[in-house]
């Protein structure tokens, strides 16, 4: 991509993601927060299981995906649009001009294509990266003998982050690729026809296609995407969430 359109090419569709980050990436992560010191607080201040923070984690992310999905949508046309053959591009100048046109083009309805696997997609990666790094809190305190009395130690923090961050990875590939693949197609120019009829129809063709490894093709790539992403989030979250209790309790 470097050889061919320059070093610019790779940061392609990076105002979307930003803009996907600022809608998306605070309402999943706050929402999550706030259920979760709900729950605790109806457990009597003492900390919730793994099913309640995994519930925590599907509902926060799920109403973030809602949010956020034309931002997702001008991410996904942005990224393939650079990729795609010079006769079929469709030239977005940036995320705005990809929104605006996708509304003119298609209708409000398209800001919205895939919103369902995009639901199932946040919801795996706050269970992935939220609930896990939580329950891998409480686990990786014990090994290092961290009472988390002023909150976890840079150890626990780290531990913690790192085993999110590989959870996250892991439970979002399949729905990741299912809803990029669904966002990101276009009709058959002879037949007119829609490859991907939905979620089922969408899972099964790759399943007949690249079998069950098809859905965690680029692991390696998506994984050093989401990792150090969510091992930054979530240390930043920790030391944020520290200071503003140090400050204002």
């Amino acid at each position: 991509m470097v050889k061919s359109d320059g070093v610019t090419s790779i940061y392609k569709g990076v105002d979307a993601a930003i803009g996907r980050q600022l809608v998306y990436g605070t309402a999943r992560i706050g929402l999550h927060r706030s259920f979760s010191d709900i729950l605790v607080e109806r457990n009597g201040g003492k900390p919730i299981n793994f099913l309640a923070k995994t519930l925590s984690g599907m509902a926060s992310g799920s109403i973030a995906v809602c949010i956020g999905t034309p931002f997702d949508i001008a991410l996904v046309r942005l990224q393939s649009d650079s990729m795609a053959p010079e006769k079929e591009r469709r030239n977005y100048k940036n995320v705005f001009d990809a929104l605006i046109r996708t509304v003119k083009d298609e209708g409000v309805g398209a800001l919205y294509k895939g919103l369902a696997p995009n639901i199932l997609r946040g919801m795996s990666m706050n269970v992935g990266m939220l609930a896990c790094y939580d329950q891998a809190k409480e686990g990786v305190a014990k090994l290092l003998n961290d009472p988390m009395i002023n909150g976890p130690t840079i150890g626990t923090k780290l531990g913690s982050s790192a085993v999110a961050g590989f959870t996250a990875a892991l439970f979002s590939l399949p729905f990741d690729l299912i809803k990029s693949r669904l966002m990101a197609q276009k009709p058959d120019p002879e037949t007119g026809k829609m490859p991907y009829r939905g979620i089922a129809d969408c899972a099964m063709k790759i399943f007949k296609k690249e079998g069950p490894l098809g859905f965690f093709g680029g692991f390696s790539a998506y994984y050093g995407r989401c990792a150090p992403h969510a091992m930054i989030i979530l240390l930043s979250i920790e030391s944020i969430t520290q200071a503003y209790k140090n400050t204002f309790s």
